[in-house]
Parts: structure tokens; C-alpha cells; sequence
């Protein structure tokens, strides 16, 4: 059996898109034994987990063409570059291109500076290998500047995917079987600004599920509660293929903190949203991405958070404990001490499992619509993790849930 390209994608839903790109990239240009290590950037530890990963491939596979890209690489080529582990260093705006996969070895580092991108490489993605639902990417880059967050300096300003290519790619993964896609980018509200007309991302969902009858569940990626629009709105509370399920760009419940953040929203306009959402939509589920021990945060600060898990009424969270970016402004405010933050990250873990233990036990009674996956193992319209017997993967099944554990629902079709 000839082998295949693979592809280890860390960190976020467009590594994932991105990955299968690359994949089909290095299979047609007769890399059959490349690994491509599509690195993350978002904190040290997840720099930390990639350089093990490449160290470790290497190690397990002595003959195979290593290559590094992703966020880590791109803020930093040359640590990747001189790694005795990794064959060849492709920026995030090369690693997109089929040229990139073509070059000759002796080329090893293709790095570019991404603030200098304007378009964003458009693909037809057919197929992710050993998933049930598929990835499908509508922008890239983020305008906005948050003092803790490098991610800009590695993914480029805002750049927005034409709807019409959207819906053609989207099309094509419907006729390949997937039941569910999920909108993917960096900072997908951000949708839309860069593009003839700037129309939102409302508009774009709009008519993606006017283009794409036969699509059965959207599902969104991560929401800035500062630039849903009212077109999204309008479609959560009248559009039953557009899942429950909604993850917030929080990232503190603390007015300063969030001012400190750079952030543009404050406390209130995260209740407000989760409320309004809710009486759109009164099954909504909400998840968020929270940090804890940003520079500065207090106890008082810190208990602001804690609390906005129950005054937003949030059941999946996100939490990262606070990591230095060098040179971000966050770098240079005074450091909250490490043991703090690991405590802080802890307690907001344990009241996330104590909402999540809630939010299972409101759905036990209840007939729910299950994406199954692998092992009876799936998701509900609300994201929440369904076990279900002898229940095949890639099919939309209606259970009717007869039990809850602290981290998952039981059903029964």
C-alpha cells in the first residue's frame, strides 16, 4: 500500500481546514511520505507541544520528509528552520500554495511577511480525513489588536472568502455525505469588511443556506459578542438548520481587565448578547473562551469572571491560563504570579464542569438530534456530547436521552 501524505494540525478549527489543503497539496505533488506539522501559536505551551511533536515524529519516523508550518513557524522560521528535525520551514501564506510542495528540498525555509497578504487563497476542500463534519474556512487574519493575542502577527489582517466560493465548497462537501459544517476563520464576524459591498457574516449564512437546500446543520465558530449583526440575529431565531450552540469571544468578566484587554465589548455586553440570544432562541447552549491571570487581574477582578459563568449562564468553556506573547502590549503590564494563574485556571475549570453537569441534566428527558462520530460517541444541535449504542458514525439520529453523567448525555433510539 502506497502511503499517504499526514498531517498532525494542533491548536484551532482552520489548522484543521488548512490541513487537509496541505494534504492534498503534498499527495499531488508525490510527497507520499511527508508529515506535515501545522503548528500553534496562541500560547508557550502550545509552542512547547509542537516543538516536542516535530522531535518526536522524527524519532518514530527516520526516513519521512518533515515539514513545519502554522502560527509558531511563521512568527519564528529560523528556531524551526535550524531544527535537525524538520526538513522544510513553509510560512502560513506558502503552506496554501501548491508551488510550496513542489520546490526543490534544498529550499528549505519559505517564509513571507503575512502583513503584507491582501487575498486569501481560495480551495475546494473535498473531504477531512477521519471526520465526520468538515471545516470550512471563510476568512482569515483579524483587525483587531488585543493586547494579549499574537495571533495577527501570524495570520494577517482580515481577509474575507467570496460567498459564491463558500457556497461551491460547502456544496461539495454536502454531496460528499458530511451532515454538518462548521464556519471556521480567525475572527469570522469580522466577515465580510474587505469585500465588494462588505456584507456581514449574517448575509453570508443567509445565503449559503438558501444556496445549500440539502445542508443539514451549520454550526459557527467563535462569535465577537461586539460584531454579531442583526442579519445573524435574524437567523438564529428563524433558522432551525443553524445549530444552538454558540461560543463567545469572551475572555474575561471583569470591566477593567477587559478594558486592559483591549477588548470591545465590557461585562454587560455579554450577558446582554446571551440574553438576547436566548429569547431568539430559548434552547440556546453558550460556550466561551475565558483567561485567567491576565496582567493585573486581582482576586475582586478574577471573581467577576468566575461569576459571569452563571450571570451569562455559560456550559462549555474555553479556559487558558494567561501566557506571556513577547511583544504584545500584555508582556509589559505587571504579571500576575504563575501559581495565581494555575489556581485561577483550576477554579474556572471546575465551575465550567459544574455548568456543563447542569446544562447535561436540562436535556435528560428531552429527544435530541445526535451527529454521531466514532466508538457511539456524537454531538447534539447544542454541542453537547452524546453515547449512544451501536449507533454508526456520519449519521444524524434522533435519541431520546434516559441519562447524564458530569461530562456527557446517555441515549437511546
Amino acid at each position: 500500500m502506497t502511503a499517504a501524505p499526514r498531517v498532525v494540525s494542533m491548536g484551532c478549527r482552520l489548522n484543521t481546514y488548512e490541513g487537509e489543503v496541505m494534504r492534498a497539496h503534498a499527495r499531488d505533488a508525490g510527497l507520499s511520505d511527508a508529515i506535515i506539522v501545522n503548528t500553534c501559536a496562541v500560547t508557550k505551551e502550545a509552542e512547547r507541544q509542537g516543538l516536542q511533536t516535530l522531535r518526536k515524529l522524527r524519532r518514530e519516523n527516520p526516513g519521512a520528509h518533515i515539514i513545519a508550518t502554522g502560527c509558531a513557524v511563521q512568527l519564528d522560521p529560523g528556531r524551526y528552520a535550524k531544527m535537525p528535525e524538520v526538513d522544510r520551514v513553509l510560512g502560513n501564506e506558502h503552506k496554501m500554495k501548491a508551488e510550496s510542495f513542489h520546490v526543490d528540498v534544498s529550499e528549505k525555509v519559505r517564509v513571507s511577511d503575512i502583513m503584507t497578504v491582501r487575498e486569501t487563497a481560495e480551495h475546494l476542500v473535498e473531504g477531512f480525513d477521519g471526520r465526520t463534519r468538515a471545516f470550512v474556512q471563510v476568512q482569515q487574519g483579524c483587525d483587531h489588536r488585543c493586547t494579549f493575542c499574537i495571533i495577527p502577527f501570524a495570520r494577517g489582517n482580515n481577509r474575507s472568502v467570496p460567498m459564491g466560493r463558500i457556497v461551491e465548497e460547502v456544496r461539495g462537501l454536502v454531496a460528499g455525505g458530511y451532515q454538518e459544517i462548521v464556519i471556521t476563520g480567525v475572527d469570522i464576524t469580522g466577515y465580510g469588511g474587505d469585500l465588494p459591498g462588505t456584507p456581514s457574516l449574517g448575509q453570508m449564512v443567509r445565503r449559503l443556506l438558501m444556496a445549500v437546500p440539502e445542508l443539514p446543520r451549520l454550526r459557527l465558530s467563535s462569535l465577537d459578542p461586539a460584531e454579531a449583526d442583526e442579519d445573524l440575529f435574524r437567523l438564529m431565531a428563524d433558522e432551525p438548520r443553524l445549530m444552538p450552540h454558540f461560543h463567545i469571544s469572551a475572555q474575561a468578566g471583569d470591566d477593567m481587565i477587559l478594558k486592559r484587554m483591549k477588548r470591545r465589548h465590557a461585562r454587560a455586553d455579554i450577558v446582554a448578547f446571551c440574553d438576547r440570544v436566548r429569547m431568539l432562541r430559548p434552547d440556546a447552549v453558550f460556550g466561551a473562551d475565558l483567561i485567567a491571570g491576565f496582567p493585573t487581574e486581582d482576586e475582586a477582578m478574577f471573581e467577576n469572571t468566575l461569576a459571569l459563568v452563571d450571570d451569562a449562564d455559560l456550559s462549555l468553556l474555553h479556559v487558558f491560563p494567561y501566557s506571556i506573547r513577547p511583544g504584545t502590549p500584555a508582556a509589559r503590564m505587571p504579571q500576575v504570579n504563575g501559581a495565581a494563574i494555575k489556581e485561577r485556571a483550576a477554579r474556572l475549570r471546575a465551575k465550567g464542569a459544574k455548568a456543563l453537569t447542569r446544562s447535561l441534566g436540562r436535556h435528560v428527558g428531552k429527544r435530541v438530534n445526535v451527529l454521531m462520530e466514532k466508538d457511539g460517541r456524537g454531538h447534539s444541535e447544542h454541542y453537547l456530547p452524546v453515547e449512544i449504542a451501536s449507533a454508526a458514525p456520519g449519521r444524524i439520529i434522533s435519541a431520546a436521552i434516559v441519562g447524564a453523567t458530569a461530562t456527557h448525555l446517555t441515549g437511546v433510539f
